[in-house]
């Protein structure tokens, strides 16, 4: 990925949404040639000279200081995900080339963590890569996400499933909102770690697969959910709208844990139960005719 047009690309689609009046800057004059504000508007508003911040903003970003990185946020309105997200581009271009020959995306867990995964009961948890490829699940999470699992031989991708696989639309009950979040997800990933060919490899293949990513990646949009709704369509229990919440694996640098959970009492909670006893039978049935499947993917 070219991080100099990483850059440039993200502050103009950042001040193209920012309008002169929401920041009370006049309108009068010369016609507007671009949506939103100029680059002298906000190297004003930013307490910054127009030359500097036109090298900043063409992809000159690893020299900046923090405090001039906190006043283009503040310039440009960028919420806690931006921010992070400009901070890591700037940070990109200082890194040695040998720190960048070995950034990878973990690929597995360690034993442990697939002991916490399976300690929880009732609740759908899995291990996700930087990537969107599932690294491990308990047996809860793999029933949930079976549709994924049509190739053993490959971790299961959020991500091509969501972008290439036409069941996914009616697996994700809100498709429109997945896709946005998982492209945002993507575009922060690329951000914090340029350097990993997995990541790379897989941008390319959705932007050349499906117009949909292309355009959504074209936005330039970062996000950073770590709770939430996701309505699944499962196509063995049905209806499933299940709470997730993400945790960060301090030992395991870049794969978050996410949880799934289902208010009581209402029809997703049967659902779920449901789902486990499918779960159950669908192992029992394994071991009587393969042996015991690992949990690992």
């Amino acid at each position: 990925m070219d991080r100099r047009r990483q850059i440039q690309e993200f502050l103009v689609s950042r001040r193209a949404r920012i309008s002169p009046q929401s920041v009370g800057l006049p309108v009068a004059g010369r016609k507007r040639r671009v949506p939103g504000l100029r680059r002298e508007e906000v190297a004003a508003l930013a307490g910054l000279s127009v030359d500097y911040y036109i090298r900043l903003e063409r992809g000159a970003l690893s020299n900046a200081s923090d405090s001039v990185l906190h006043a283009i946020a503040r310039a440009l309105q960028l919420d806690a995900a931006e921010q992070a997200h400009l901070i890591d581009l700037a940070r990109a271009g200082r890194r040695s080339a040998a720190s960048r020959s070995h950034r990878t995306s973990p690929a597995a867990i360690a034993p442990q963590v697939q002991m916490v995964l399976d300690a929880l009961v009732g609740v759908p948890a899995l291990v996700r890569s930087p990537t969107l490829d599932v690294i491990a699940t308990n047996s809860l999470a793999r029933a949930l996400y079976s549709v994924l699992y049509t190739d053993v031989r490959k971790a299961p991708s959020v991500a091509r499933f969501t972008f290439l696989d036409p069941h996914a639309r009616q697996f994700w009950r809100d498709w429109d909102q997945v896709a946005d979040d998982l492209t945002a997800h993507l575009r922060a990933a690329a951000g914090a770690n340029p350097f990993d060919r997995a990541l790379t490899d897989l941008v390319g293949e959705l932007s050349t697969r499906s117009d949909t990513f292309r355009e959504l990646w074209a936005r330039h949009d970062v996000r950073a959910h770590e709770r939430g709704i996701k309505r699944f369509q499962h196509p063995v229990v049905g209806t499933l709208n299940l709470r997730y919440d993400l945790l960060q694996l301090a030992a395991e640098p870049g794969l978050t844990m996410i949880t799934y959970t289902a208010e009581p009492g209402t029809t997703s909670h049967d659902n779920l139960s449901l789902l486990a006893s499918w779960a159950a039978s669908q192992e029992n049935d394994i071991d009587q005719n393969q042996g015991a499947p690992s949990r690992h993917v």
